[in-house]
């Protein structure tokens, strides 16, 4: 509009930390969600064989800023107490050095071992992050340095027990192989209706997932517009997070586990995913920048 070019942007939810607002869930995060809960799962079995005589604990940092909802989706893999994760950090609750060392403590002397997932984004007090370092990226954001290893170290100085510690990175947004068959389907349902708002003469607007129930989990498509969705984050809300602020609530699980449900596996060929690889090409520009501080 600022340039006078006419263009129809439809704008599809696809950020896998699942924190925009008005739509149930993003495309995308059901996946994430999935592969959070089966690397944890796995990860805590495998450590649970070697506690008694080796590590004792194990940090799996995963995505997610200022929104918790990726670590979150790690608590679906413990369905009892001992079961892994022990501990969930969320970038909602400030971090206590102190507490969080007592809680270690007592995870491994009651079950044997500790297994944390950490959310990127965990903070103090003050709000500053615990893994903040002094470069920042394209978006003018504090470049995160690694709050897993930064947890080990207080772990170590602490606690003196054995450790490892691993970051998801790339791959819990890559993982493909396990994907949600939920999250597969709303992914193509949002972006068909993208095409069908588009076609239809709608413009800035967004596709979002309607839930309809949770038991059996009913979604629907619907639209907001862009402006009420822009510079908007939607944050883990409050009766989502424990009481004592490391794992989630029932209500949290209701909400989770219908988006990991089913699995949508790739065609394999010779023993790897098939995957269609696509061109990848830039547009040219037709526009000069435009100062959107103006």
């Amino acid at each position: 509009q600022a340039s006078g070019f006419p263009i129809t942007c439809i704008g599809i939810p696809k950020t896998i930390d699942n924190d925009l607002p008005f739509t149930d869930t993003c495309p995308g995060f059901g996946s994430v969600a999935k592969y959070v809960a089966v690397s944890i799962l796995e990860a805590g079995l495998d450590v649970a064989s070697m506690a008694a005589s080796s590590t004792k604990v194990f940090i799996m940092e995963v995505m997610g800023r200022h929104a918790g909802w990726i670590a979150a989706a790690g608590g679906l893999a413990a369905s009892s107490p001992d079961q892994a994760p022990h501990i969930i950090l969320f970038p909602e609750v400030p971090f206590s050095a102190e507490t969080f060392c007592a809680r270690v403590k007592q995870c491994v002397t009651k079950y044997g071992y500790c297994a944390i997932v950490a959310s990127e984004g965990v903070r103090d007090d003050n709000g500053v992050f615990l893994a903040a370092s002094e470069t920042k990226d394209a978006f003018g954001h504090t470049q995160l340095g690694g709050v897993a290893p930064k947890l080990a170290s207080i772990i170590q100085q602490q606690l003196g027990y054995k450790y490892h510690w691993a970051v998801c990175d790339y791959l819990q947004r890559a993982a493909r192989h396990l994907a949600s068959q939920t999250d597969l389907d709303q992914a193509y349902a949002t972006g068909k209706a993208a095409v069908e708002f588009a076609l239809a003469g709608k413009n800035a607007v967004m596709p979002i997932i309607v839930r309809e129930s949770s038991t059996p989990y009913k979604w629907s498509i619907d639209a907001v517009e862009l402006s009420k969705v822009a510079n908007v984050e939607k944050k883990m809300p409050t009766e989502y997070i424990s009481a004592d602020g490391f794992s989630i609530t029932p209500v949290c699980r209701e909400y989770l586990l219908p988006l990991i449900a089913g699995e949508a596996y790739p065609r394999y060929h010779n023993g790897l995913p098939n995957y269609i690889r696509p061109k990848n090409q830039l547009v040219t520009k037709t526009l000069p920048e435009i100062d959107f501080k103006l």
